[in-house]
């Protein structure tokens, strides 16, 4: 499959070199197309990785992630461009925290969302919120951690979530896709980052994530 990949920093790398391992093409975008940070990646990973502006990478992928800070994504679409985005899907892994003088803060939620706020700009775009609530090497490789462990899914496009489910099963190994709702259960997802922010300073280290007892 074609991807496409917003942003360049380390879920973005992450993220996109694990779809280029099992075996996609994928297209990582950025502001510019020289971007240094893309064109290291595009050289370390080989035939299957290209990169380009995010109105390359919307273009080019049939399937797209957004892994792009979340104070940012929403003009990273626009740069992006509505043509290019069409009815596609897009994984949207951001958050929107913000550094204050006091600590960790969200710039949105309680009743709103990044994930909301790029589905109402972009109406046929079908936003699926996904691998958002743990760190990067996680969300590639669940199988770090010992034990069963949780993702979570949300979005208001029943076909998207079941393609993305089945994406995180077959590409990244994910056995327990827990969904959510509708999108407005992506505020709850990206509050969760506060917690897992207060969690990693207690452990000591992102490689932990959550499970669902019942």
């Amino acid at each position: 499959m074609k991807i496409g990949v917003f942003g360049t920093g380390m879920v973005g790398n992450t993220i996109a070199t694990k779809l280029v391992q099992v075996g996609h093409d994928v297209r990582m975008g950025s502001r510019s197309a020289g971007n240094e940070k893309s064109v290291a990646w595009v050289k370390s990973t080989g035939a299957r990785a290209s990169g380009g502006t995010f109105a390359d990478a919307a273009a080019f992928g049939e399937l797209l992630f957004n892994c792009t800070a979340g104070g940012v994504s929403l003009g990273a679409l626009q740069a992006a461009g509505a043509g290019n985005l069409g009815g596609k899907v897009l994984i949207d892994v951001s958050n929107p925290l913000a550094r204050t003088a006091e600590g960790m803060t969200l710039s949105v939620c309680n009743t709103d969302s990044v994930a909301e706020q790029l589905q109402r700009a972009f109406p046929d775009l079908k936003v699926v919120k996904a691998l958002n609530t743990l760190t990067a090497p996680l969300m590639v490789n669940p199988s770090l951690l010992a034990g069963e462990h949780d993702v979570f899914v949300s979005g208001n496009d029943e076909g998207a979530k079941a393609r993305v489910s089945q994406l995180l099963k077959e590409s990244f190994g994910w056995k327990n896709v827990v969904d959510l709702g509708d999108l407005s259960a992506a505020r709850g997802q990206e509050m969760y980052v506060i917690f897992w922010v207060r969690m990693f300073g207690a452990l000591k280290s992102p490689m932990f994530n959550i499970h669902v007892v019942r």
